[in-house]
């Protein structure tokens, strides 16, 4: 098992990785949607808005997929939070552009709020590469 760390992702701000390679998988831990650069030690900003959240959650999802030897094409599940369900809309418009033709397994939950007041949040499996 490798654990997977990435300057081009939010840094992990508590006890957790930004994703684990293992059993030839590589998942990716919950990614808000914050703007860049978040530097170590610093609380990064959220993006304004459930669009530009989704598109900075998954920008961040990409980065650490590539990290790992993984890529947006071998996600095969993603889970997405939202704390309202009236976000779906907005949510999935920027997840369809996002991943094109790849239809990857997914489930969009509607939860409680999330943290730091975030409008999404996105986890994924991928398979990682044959190395």
């Amino acid at each position: 098992m490798d654990t997977i760390h990435t300057p081009h992702a939010t840094p992990p701000a508590g006890h957790y990785s930004q994703a684990v390679r293992a059993n030839g998988f590589v998942f990716v831990s919950g990614q808000l949607g914050f703007l860049p650069p978040a530097q170590p030690g610093e609380r990064p900003q959220l993006a304004q808005g459930a669009a530009a959240q989704t598109e900075a959650a998954l920008r961040s999802v990409a980065a650490i997929l590539q990290a790992a030897g993984a890529s947006m094409a071998s996600v095969v599940n993603v889970t997405v939070y939202i704390p309202d369900i009236g976000l779906w809309n907005e949510v999935n418009s920027v997840y369809e552009r996002s991943f094109g033709d790849h239809r990857p397994a997914r489930a969009i939950v509607p939860t409680r709020e999330l943290h730091y007041g975030a409008l999404v949040e996105i986890s994924a499996i991928a398979v990682a590469s044959q190395a």
